[in-house]
C-alpha cells in the first residue's frame, strides 16, 4: 500500500547563525511498509519525528532523498492534491477553522455531492444524528469535540485509501476518546482504510495493529504495544484513571 524507501528530511541551517550552522536531519533513513486494510500507531519522544513524518507520507514536507510508492507507484514528487485524489487524507492535530462556511459547505466539496441523503449517511458515521449540526459554521465558536467530528466526517467522505490522523485526541475530552477510536476502527475494518494514527494516547496505540516507535528520526521499534515498553520508559502513554500496579503492567508506561 504504503511504502518509504530510505526517506530521509533534513532542514537547512540556520543562516542567522555566525558560520551558517548545519543542516539538522529530522526524519533519518526510514523503510517501512505500511499494508493495505491495517491500523498503525506512530509513537514516541516529542521532537523525535512523528509528526513529520506523516507529514512527508501526504507530502506537506519534501523528502530530501529517497522515495515514497502508493500501490507500487512512485508519488515522491506529487503535490498534496495529487496525493489527495490518488487517496491519501490527513487530518490535522489543530483542526482548520473557515469563517463563513458551514459544515454542509465543507461535507459537500468532500463527498462530491449536495444530496441531503448521502450526507445525513456520512455523517452517522461519526455519531452525528442530527441534521441541524450541518448548518453549523466552521469557526471558532465550535468546541474541540465539534471540530474533530467534522473534519474525521469530511476525511470519510472521501472514501480514503490511507487515512493519517496526527494526534486526533487533541482539544477533545477523555469521553469522547473511546468514541473516536471505535470510528476510526469501523472505518478500517469495513471499508478498507489504511489508517495511521499519531499518539501518545494508550487508547489508540492499543487499537493497532501495529506499533512504529519514532525516536531521534529513525524507526527505533516496530510490533505490538507490549513489546514496544522498553522504549516507552521515557514516555508517558496513560489514559485517564490508570494506575501501575507493579513493574509488569503495561497498562501505562512511566
Amino acid at each position: 500500500m504504503i511504502e518509504l524507501k530510505n526517506v530521509r528530511f533534513s532542514v537547512p541551517a540556520d543562516t542567522s547563525i555566525a558560520g551558517g550552522g548545519a543542516s539538522k536531519t529530522i526524519i533519518n533513513d526510514v523503510s517501512f511498509r505500511f499494508e493495505r486494510g491495517k491500523f498503525y500507531g506512530i509513537t514516541g519522544p516529542n521532537g523525535g519525528g512523528k509528526t513529520t513524518l506523516s507529514k512527508l507520507i501526504m507530502g506537506i514536507n519534501p523528502v530530501t532523498s529517497g522515495s515514497i510508492l502508493l500501490n507500487g507507484e512512485d508519488i515522491t514528487a506529487l503535490s498534496i492534491t495529487d496525493r489527495a485524489k490518488a487517496g491519501i487524507a490527513y487530518g490535522f492535530q489543530h483542526s482548520a477553522r473557515f469563517k463563513g462556511t458551514t459544515f454542509r459547505d465543507l461535507l459537500a466539496i468532500a463527498a462530491g455531492t449536495e444530496d441531503e441523503t448521502a450526507l445525513a449517511r456520512i455523517i452517522a458515521r461519526v455519531g452525528i444524528c442530527s441534521l441541524d449540526f450541518l448548518d453549523k459554521p466552521v469557526d471558532a465558536k465550535l468546541s474541540g469535540g465539534e471540530i474533530k467530528k467534522i473534519e474525521l466526517a469530511t476525511i470519510i467522505a472521501r472514501n480514503p485509501k490511507v487515512a493519517i490522523y496526527d494526534e486526533p485526541d487533541t482539544g477533545i475530552d477523555l469521553w469522547t476518546i473511546g468514541p473516536m477510536v471505535e470510528v476510526l476502527k469501523r472505518e478500517q475494518t469495513e471499508k478498507g482504510t489504511t489508517t495511521i494514527v499519531v499518539s501518545h494516547n494508550r487508547a489508540f496505540l492499543e487499537a493497532a495493529d501495529e506499533i512504529l516507535m519514532i525516536r531521534g528520526g529513525r524507526l527505533a521499534y516496530t510490533g505490538d504495544l507490549a513489546g514496544a515498553r522498553p522504549i516507552l520508559e521515557d514516555l508517558s502513554v496513560c489514559s485517564f484513571g490508570d494506575v501501575c500496579e507493579g513493574e509488569n503492567d503495561v497498562r501505562c508506561f512511566r
